[in-house]
This record gives C-alpha cells, sequence and structure tokens, in this order.
C-alpha cells in the first residue's frame, strides 16, 4: 500500500513539473557542453568561472514562469542577449540551448495577453538576432532564419493558447447546457406536481362527490360531473405543454426557448373561456426575466382565475401585466361578489397562501382584497432588475 501510494505521489509529481525538470535537463546537458568542449573549435573563449554561473542565471527565470508568465520567459532572452556582448559563443555553442530558446519563446505565445504576447515576439526576434549578430563571421542568412526559427516557436504557442481557449469556451458552453437541462427537468418536475397532479386529484374528489348525490340530487351530480371535466381539460392540456416543451428538448441540440409571459397566460386565458370570459392586457415592452418568474407569474394567474371560477361568481376577469424597469406587476380583477363567499381567496385560504408563497420566495409581494364598484383584485409586485434584459 505505501509503496503504491509512493508511486502515485511520484507520478502526480512528475505531471506538475515535468517541463521544469526539462528545463533542469537542458541546463545541465548545456553546462556539460561547455565543460567538455574546452578548446575545441567554435567553444565559449571565457573561463568557466563566467560560463557556469552565466548559464546557470540564464535558465533561473524560465523557472520562475509560474508567478512571471511573461517576465520569466522575456528575462531568458533578454540575459541570453546581454551575455552574447560578453561571449558570443557561450549561449550559440551547447545544443540544448538552442532547444531552451524555443521552450522560452513558446511560453512567451502561449500568454493570453495578446499585447504582452506581441511584446515577446518582438523580445525573440531581437534578442536572436542580436546573438547571430555577435557571433564572429556569421551570414546573412544566420541572421534571418534563425530568429525565424524562434518566431515558428512562438506562434506554435499562440496556436496551443487558441485551443486551449476554444475548448475551455467548449467547456463552459456544455456546463452551461447541463445547468440549463437541469434547471428545466426541476421546472417540468414542479409544473406536473403543482398542477397536473392538481387537477387529476381534483378529479378524483370531484368523482368522489358525483357519486355521492348522483342518485339524490342529479343536478350536483351533474354539476360534479362538468367540473370533472373541466379538469380533465386543464390537466391535458397542461400534459401538452410540457410535452411540447420536451420534444421541443430532445429535437435541437440547444434547449427550445420557453414560451414569454404573454404566451403562459393567455393559456391560462384559454383553458377558462368556457366558463369566464378573460381579457389579458400588457403594459411596457415585454422583455426576457429571470428564471421561474414568468413562470411564478403565470401560476399566480391561474390560482387566481381558479379561485374566481370557484368562489367569486363571476362572469369576467381581466389580467394585466406591467413592465417596469426592474419590476414585473400582475394584477387579476374580476366582476364577482368582491370579498362575500371568497373561501379560496380569504385572508386565511390555501389558494392566496400558495400565491403569496410564490411570490415571497422571489422577493416580491402580493396583495387581495375587494374593489370599489365589486369585484375581487389580486396584485402581484416581483422584482426582475437581477435578470431582466
Amino acid at each position: 500500500m505505501e509503496y503504491v501510494q509512493r508511486v502515485s505521489r511520484i507520478e502526480r509529481l512528475a505531471r506538475t513539473y515535468w517541463f521544469d525538470l526539462l528545463i533542469a535537463l537542458l541546463a545541465i546537458v548545456a553546462m556539460l557542453d561547455v565543460v567538455l568542449g574546452r578548446g575545441s573549435s567554435g567553444a565559449p573563449t571565457t573561463t568557466l568561472w563566467f560560463c557556469l554561473p552565466a548559464l546557470a542565471i540564464l535558465v533561473l527565470p524560465v523557472f520562475a514562469r509560474r508567478w512571471f508568465p511573461f517576465a520569466g520567459p522575456a528575462a531568458y532572452w533578454l540575459l541570453a542577449a546581454g551575455i552574447s556582448f560578453v561571449d558570443p559563443l557561450l549561449i550559440p555553442y551547447p545544443e540544448s540551448l538552442f532547444l531552451l530558446g524555443l521552450a522560452a519563446a513558446f511560453l512567451l505565445g502561449n500568454l493570453r495577453d495578446v499585447r504582452r504576447a506581441g511584446l515577446g515576439l518582438a523580445i525573440v526576434v531581437g534578442a536572436a538576432a542580436t546573438l547571430v549578430y555577435n557571433i564572429p563571421g556569421h551570414s546573412v542568412d544566420q541572421l534571418v532564419f534563425i530568429p525565424v526559427d524562434f518566431a515558428v516557436a512562438w506562434v506554435a504557442g499562440v496556436a496551443v493558447r487558441a485551443r486551449a481557449e476554444q475548448a475551455e469556451v467548449a467547456e463552459s458552453r456544455a456546463t452551461q447546457a447541463e445547468h440549463a437541462v437541469l434547471e428545466e427537468r426541476v421546472r417540468i418536475a414542479r409544473e406536473l406536481h403543482d398542477v397536473v397532479a392538481h387537477h387529476v386529484s381534483m378529479m378524483g374528489v370531484q368523482a368522489g362527490a358525483a357519486r355521492v348525490v348522483i342518485d339524490s340530487d342529479r343536478v350536483k351530480a351533474k354539476e360534479a360531473l362538468t367540473a370533472i371535466e373541466a379538469s380533465s381539460r386543464q390537466a391535458v392540456g397542461e400534459l401538452h405543454r410540457l410535452l411540447g416543451f420536451l420534444r421541443q428538448a430532445g429535437d435541437q441540440d440547444d434547449l427550445a426557448p420557453r414560451p414569454g409571459l404573454s404566451q403562459l397566460l393567455r393559456l391560462a386565458a384559454s383553458m377558462s373561456e368556457s366558463e369566464l370570459a378573460v381579457e389579458v392586457s400588457i403594459e411596457g415592452e415585454e422583455r426576457s426575466l429571470p428564471p421561474m418568474i414568468d413562470v411564478s407569474a403565470y401560476r399566480i394567474v391561474q390560482e387566481a382565475l381558479t379561485n374566481t371560477l370557484k368562489h367569486a361568481a363571476a362572469s369576467r376577469a381581466d389580467v394585466r401585466v406591467r413592465y417596469w424597469p426592474d419590476e414585473l406587476e400582475v394584477e387579476i380583477i374580476d366582476d364577482g361578489r368582491g370579498a362575500k363567499a371568497l373561501s379560496g381567496t380569504s385572508p386565511g385560504g390555501l389558494g392566496l397562501i400558495g400565491m403569496r408563497e410564490r411570490a415571497v420566495l422571489h422577493g416580491g409581494q402580493l396583495t387581495a382584497g375587494p374593489v370599489s364598484g365589486g369585484g375581487f383584485a389580486v396584485r402581484v409586485k416581483l422584482p426582475t432588475s437581477d435578470g431582466a434584459l
């Protein structure tokens, strides 16, 4: 077990510091080349007391690239150019330093800051040209093509950086899509629970009531059966709408856009058309709303209209929507019996409690009460400043 842990630790360190190990290896090879090649053709002319410390100082900034991603590789090239004025052959002689120079150029091209990356290219080309120019007997071809070699390494760094950024963007989009799918699933599950399950349970209650009175009071039995029919239509309509969302999401790579609030409110109005005339009016410019604000407004309107049908004996209801800069205001006004017999929207009624809970969930407020001249009004204000577009 200890052996496995030790191996895993070594592998983790190797993955983290492999580039640093490569730099150290190249520096050591360069020093050995200088030591073993003393006196040969093209070898540095200065003493080892200068060459070895100079090579050590040359590679140190590259190790600091984690903390100084621009200054570290740039310092390598500036130091190399400076050393060439003291000993023109020290940098060109070890072949391993050519690879180290390519790596430093690559790091400068890989910078996310485009301005610093461009400055890095100027440093690489300028320093490489200086190195070649200081070599005795250099040719014009060397003065041109050697800096180009390092510029190509810089371009490779730019290409890798671009690919990495594209991968990050793709990963971010995938994450956002996953969150959107999860949010859509939660929303559909909530709607199935809040609406479809409610209608189905109501159908069961109404069916039980019809069974009790079917022999003794055929009028009430007919009313109960009519209510069952209305609940079934509403449940089927909700199921069709939710299945439409699912079909749209399955047919496209991204989730299909959800219907706007006006479409949802007109859907709620159409479900009540047979028993209650409902008119929907919109004031202000309709816009995208923060997540679930539109659904909560729709649910409040739906609950208010349901209570109107059950308790207010109304023939008409107006749904008015007002878009304010940082707020959505919805008002439902009927021409029914006002405060009388409105058990569903009375201060302690379950219908009003549910609507208030939805409003409070989003930091909004809901008021309800009779209006002058008869009728009943429900008003809700929901903040939209966090997500309005």
